[in-house]
């Protein structure tokens, strides 16, 4: 098993506290490496790839949207 797989495998039985303790070494490892961080502040970090999601699901919601509103109005 590879070690992301045996880390993901842990995650759900750690406690709260532990997760944010592994979130924490995460945000650490993010700022050492210093590439593709769009914003980094007290609360973690924000990457390309976290933007990439973020707009995906935005145009994913406004294109249900404009959907619902076109079924109404071919009624």
């Amino acid at each position: 098993m590879s070690t992301v797989a045996e880390i993901e495998a842990a995650l759900p039985q750690l406690s709260t506290e532990q997760l944010l303790h592994v979130e924490q070494a995460l945000h650490r490892q993010y700022r050492q490496r210093g590439g593709n961080l769009i914003y980094d502040d007290a609360y973690g970090v924000v990457t390309d790839a976290d933007l990439i999601a973020s707009a995906e699901e935005a145009f994913l919601a406004y294109d249900q949207e404009e959907a619902k509103h076109a079924q109404h109005r071919a009624r």
